[in-house]
């Protein structure tokens, strides 16, 4: 998203209507499965303060508030080593969004820090015990910021993840340029190098539809994460309403009538599948993703980690980074569609990287172009949209 151009602004809302407006939005970022597995915190109280204090390094100051970033160990995924990566990613995009959001309504961040792998297992007294500490952040009031808050908004509702068919026409350079810039949303840049790579040569996407058809088909043979993964299929709306997380048949796979969604069920049970697996119906789903790549991307999209053994820092800034991407896109009119099924397991990772001369460590590839028609909205839990006082 392309900054305005900056504006005096009437004064900033005060602290807690700004950060409940701000958690309300960043509930919409996106997360694998969408499970939502991030939790925030506001540290008001003297001791909660000087817990901020100890994470930034810093004393904490009248005139300043403070926040944290939490996992929810209790919604992440954790059935692939990979996993533990794409939690911190996704919680790095909501955060990301929170802080813009903040700094739209007149909060800008002075100071962001990640706490010491020991202490990011370590519990913050008077919060849930199954989050664990990602980061923290100072922040201020301001009466001069560039980011329009309907803008932002107006982009973070909008966002999809359209997993259907894409136009063929191929996709403006310069929009492809202006999409690989790191954001000039306000805010301190994420710590942590993020590479990021446009493919648009229909032999290079050809080859990585081969790949698919050769390996996307791993994780619905591993039972264990097709275990996880079908724990957030949900049967019908009203079943997603309920749950407030995952996704709906139709999401996944476009609309069904009721006999193939009957049919469809009963072929994604883990049970059913992983019979059916030795008789080849995990190829045959990995040839349908290939082929939708093969015959509807104009271009994929490419981020890596400049440092092949990413830190907590660069997990959030990874997250940081597919959010402003996500949300420039969106403004561009276009759409994404994460495959990270082919950089879920690190024997795949390498070869994909080898295979299409990838830079950095891969942790996020996608399908990018103008949908055919747009993505359905994803629910969000109720307590996504809300953050903890201490």
């Amino acid at each position: 998203m392309q900054p305005t151009d900056e504006k005096e602004h009437a004064p900033a809302e005060e602290f807690g209507a700004a950060l409940t407006a701000a958690t309300a939005l960043a509930a919409h970022a996106p997360s694998s499965h969408n499970c939502q597995p991030w939790g925030i915190v506001r540290l008001a109280s003297a001791p909660a303060r000087a817990v901020a204090g100890d994470v930034l390094g810093i004393e904490p100051r009248p005139d300043e508030e403070y926040v944290a970033l939490a996992l929810d160990h209790a919604r992440e995924l954790s059935a692939l080593p990979a996993h533990a990566t794409e939690m911190r990613v996704s919680c790095g995009a909501y955060w990301r969004i929170l802080l813009r959001g903040l700094a739209a309504r007149g909060w800008c961040t002075t100071r962001a820090r990640t706490p010491s792998a020991d202490a990011e297992a370590a519990p913050v007294p008077g919060w849930p015990h199954q989050w664990s500490l990602l980061c923290t952040a100072a922040l201020r009031r301001t009466t001069s910021f560039r980011e329009d808050p309907a803008q932002l908004h107006s982009a973070v509702r909008n966002r999809r993840t359209c997993r259907g068919p894409y136009r063929s026409e191929p996709l403006d350079p310069a929009v492809l340029t202006s999409l690989g810039r790191a954001s000039e949303a306000p805010g301190p840049a994420p710590a942590g190098a993020v590479t990021v790579q446009h493919i648009t040569r229909h032999q290079h996407i050809a080859q990585f539809a081969d790949f698919c058809a050769e390996h996307a088909g791993r994780d619905f043979s591993h039972p264990e994460a097709w275990r996880e993964t079908h724990s957030f299929l949900r049967w019908s709306s009203a079943h997603a309403r309920s749950r407030g997380d995952g996704f709906t048949l139709p999401q996944l796979f476009g609309p069904l009538s009721p006999l193939q969604r009957l049919r469809t069920r009963v072929f994604l049970n883990p049970g059913v599948l992983r019979s059916l697996c030795h008789l080849g119906y995990h190829r045959r789903l990995a040839d349908g993703m290939a082929t939708l790549v093969r015959d509807s991307t104009p271009g994929l999209s490419v981020m890596g980690f400049a440092d092949s053994r990413p830190g907590l820092a660069d997990m959030l800034a990874g997250g940081a980074r597919v959010a402003d991407y996500w949300l420039a896109a969106t403004e561009a009119g276009l759409a994404l569609h994460p495959l990270s099924v082919v950089v879920q397991h690190e024997d795949l990772r390498q070869a994909l990287e080898e295979r299409l001369g990838l830079s950095g460590r891969t942790f996020f590839i996608s399908r990018l172009g103008s949908p055919e028609a747009p993505g359905p909205p994803t629910v969000r839990r109720r307590d996504s949209t809300a953050h903890h006082p201490l």
